[in-house]
């Protein structure tokens, strides 16, 4: 019942809270002490109830009349916080599972099909249980003419059933709590199932590093900026597109996409492996070009709709398995050029969590107050010419240029496979040396007692 320009400064200034919440929870995990359970864990555990008692609060509807813009905007920020304190230390487990580069790529396609999985599981429950609560189109002439948005809004409400509205809430409010549970369900198994190595890597450098230091050292190295703006603009272009509240369309496009990248996952971890992770990115990614294309030069059906999802979700396993599968090795790469400064994991891993929800977001506003400029209207069964217009450019253009700007940073990403096994080698030479010396330092203090 928001106006969709609220609705996006909304996104906007959650993503723009992001941005400072994001480092700053990876830095403080940076310096969290070893505990019995782990250094990640307990951010994990202590964050989970308060994420889902806030994700509910985001989908109930306050009774008051000024103050839900407000309302609103806390409870996303406060949400975004906490998915944050989870997200960072479960996406940074990977450098703590194993030090070795197969292993750590095999756990990361393992993480991305059940992540795509899961995504595609939430969808369809929000989808399920929304979609029973049908909450019909208005037809009225003032839709066709050039009323703003707002007066579109009046109007819906005006003439908008009560007891349709009431039916709406609570199906809102039941799928919360059914993906509140999962997310408890979720957090168990991961606490349950998983156990840091502490000998895998060292969280903790060996002097203290401050936040801005530690910042400064990461954003400086070259590599890492490449991938992060490259995985940015690729994440864009297969997250911008709108929600419309077309339930069946949108139950086949999602069903298709999630199901096509789950099952690809593997097929391209094995793709990375025989030919290498930038020849991966490249293929897998610019593939979804032509399907983008057809979105806009044939009419939309059922087949075409189809079709087009089950090659973006080829697409998308690509898009985010291969970012997530490259960050540990540029981390090895920062290890090496950077050899006393250690304990940076968790910041690296926080900046690219701020970018997965950052190119969410930031793709949600520009659909949004797009739609909102063309004349879109809510609930409105017709729509202006120019709202059609929009629509394929948000599907269709946008992404093909996104992409091409997202490879063209990959281009530039300057670790391929030979830089990949010669810093493995690097990395390698370095434990075996500290760990003679450790050894040799055990035996002389042996001697000397």
């Amino acid at each position: 019942q928001l106006d969709p320009f609220y609705a996006s400064i909304i996104l906007f200034v959650g993503r723009a809270w992001d941005a400072v919440t994001d480092p700053m929870v990876g830095f403080f995990i940076s310096k969290t002490s070893w505990t019995r359970i782990g250094r990640l864990m307990p951010w994990i555990i202590i964050s989970t109830p308060f994420a889902i008692l806030s994700y509910f609060l985001i989908w109930f509807v306050p009774d008051i009349s000024s103050g839900q813009v407000l309302w609103y905007l806390v409870f996303y920020c406060l949400f975004q916080t906490l998915v944050t304190c989870f997200h960072v230390p479960y996406s940074a487990l990977t450098m703590f599972i194993s030090s070795e580069q197969s292993e750590r790529d095999s756990a990361t396609a393992y993480r991305m099909t059940v992540e795509v999985l899961g995504t595609v599981l939430g969808t369809a429950i929000q989808g399920q249980i929304v979609g029973k609560a049908d909450t019909p189109c208005i037809q009225n002439p003032v839709f066709l003419g050039d009323t703003n948005s707002s007066v579109a809004m009046e109007e819906v409400n005006m003439t908008h059933d009560t007891g349709s509205l009431t039916d709406t809430k609570n199906a809102y409010m039941i799928a919360a709590g059914v993906i509140g549970g999962l997310y408890i369900l979720c957090a168990v198994i991961l606490s349950l199932g998983v156990r840091e190595k502490r000998e895998a890597s060292e969280l903790q450098s060996d002097e203290p590093v401050s936040f801005f230091r530690g910042l400064k050292l990461v954003m400086n190295h070259g590599a890492y900026i490449k991938l992060i703006t490259g995985f940015l603009f690729t994440s864009l272009a297969f997250m911008v597109r709108p929600r419309l509240g077309l339930e069946a369309l949108e139950r086949v496009e999602i069903g298709g996409l999630g199901l096509s990248a789950t099952l690809t996952i593997p097929l391209w971890q094995w793709f990375l492996t025989r030919f290498g992770k930038k020849t991966a990115v490249y293929v897998g990614i610019s593939s979804a070009i032509p399907f983008l294309i057809m979105v806009v030069v044939l009419d939309s059906n059922l087949i075409v709709t189809y079709i087009v999802a089950v090659a973006a979700g080829i697409s998308v396993a690509a898009a985010f398995l291969l970012p997530w599968s490259m960050l540990p090795d540029v981390i090895d790469d920062f290890k090496l050029q950077h050899p006393d400064s250690r304990g940076h994991e968790a910041i690296f891993f926080s900046f690219y969590v701020f970018f997965t929800k950052f190119a969410s977001g930031v793709s949600l506003g520009i659909s949004t107050l797009s739609l909102d400029f063309a004349g879109y209207q809510t609930r409105g069964c017709s729509q202006p010419s120019k709202v059609n217009f929009t629509l394929k450019m948000l599907v269709s253009a946008v992404p093909v240029v996104l992409i091409l700007l997202g490879l063209l940073l990959f281009k530039l990403y300057p670790i391929d496979e030979e830089k990949r096994r010669k810093n493995k080698k690097a990395l390698q030479d370095l434990r075996e040396e500290s760990n003679s010396s450790s050894e040799s330092e055990n035996t002389e203090l042996a001697r000397i007692v």
